[in-house]
């Protein structure tokens, strides 16, 4: 079916509808070979509180924006590349129903979907994809993901020393490593970790003893290594891009359910049958 779609007239319209939605402030997401396989609204739980996002399907990438105007405008713009995703279905809250959560290198969110039906076939969309893309590059699963972050209004007290109280004047932090909400005091240290920022980020204390535990075994480790042969040809370190959430307001109202999205004649369901 993606192969079939892949050089369609209907394929390069829909991703033309996409682009334009997000304006000059989205990358361009037209390259060969790509298709757009759904489309759909999802609740994400944001540090703050849960946020309706749009999220596109393609056939080796996951992008999702936030609304700005119904059908017209998103902004917000974020690539995940699918093969750095894994999903866990996660069991319902008092506050969200049908969740699941996309577990990246560099991020990791949990989302909710309308109803049990929906979240089961962004599940199934989403896993057949990264099998192909698995298999097709060769690649293993990742096994490697960044801590989600829990939810501000999870708790009232600092998760770390369990003593300080939150309030107007104490602000939360949030540790990059665990993802747990901590205060000031329990996370003064910052930490180099590339894999999710070329700047060294907040840690709580825990996560920071451990980290400079790990990286003392490692330098050990490096010391008992023989000296590499150096090769002749330098290589190059690839660029890594920030893919952190802003905090930033919806303006648009909820959706409901059976919106189409495309305002031109071009009529396509939620998934390619």
């Amino acid at each position: 079916m993606v192969d079939h779609l892949a050089n369609t007239e209907i394929n390069s319209q829909r991703i033309a509808a996409v682009e334009n939605c997000f304006g000059a402030s989205g990358q361009p997401l037209a390259v060969p070979g790509r298709v757009l396989l759904g489309e759909g609204i999802l609740t994400k739980e944001c540090r703050k509180k849960p946020k309706t996002r749009i999220f596109f399907l393609f056939n080796d990438i996951l992008v999702y924006g936030s609304i700005v105007i119904n059908k017209r405008k998103y902004n917000s713009q974020h690539i995940i590349p699918l093969e750095d995703v894994t999903l866990e279905t996660l069991p319902d809250t008092l506050q969200m129903k049908n969740r699941w959560m996309i577990k990246t290198s560099k991020k990791s969110f949990v989302v909710s979907a309308a109803s049990l039906t929906e979240r089961k076939e962004w599940i199934s969309h989403l896993e057949e994809c990264i099998r192909h893309l698995l298999t097709k590059t060769g690649r293993q699963p990742s096994t490697e993901h960044a801590a989600p972050w829990i939810p501000d209004k999870a708790t009232d007290i600092c998760m770390r020393c369990t003593q300080t109280k939150f309030s107007t004047l104490t602000r939360r932090h949030h540790c990059r490593k665990c993802g747990f909400v901590v205060c000031a005091d329990c996370s003064r240290q910052r930490f180099l970790m590339p894999r999710l920022s070329p700047k060294p980020l907040r840690v709580c204390n825990l996560c920071y003893r451990q980290l400079l535990a790990e990286k003392k075994k490692e330098a050990e480790a490096d010391r008992r290594q023989p000296e590499p042969i150096h090769s002749a040809v330098l290589g190059y370190e690839p660029s890594s891009g920030d893919d952190s959430d802003k905090s930033d307001d919806d303006k648009a109202d909820h959706w409901p359910a059976d919106t189409e999205f495309y305002t031109s004649e071009v009529s396509w369901s939620s998934f390619h049958s």
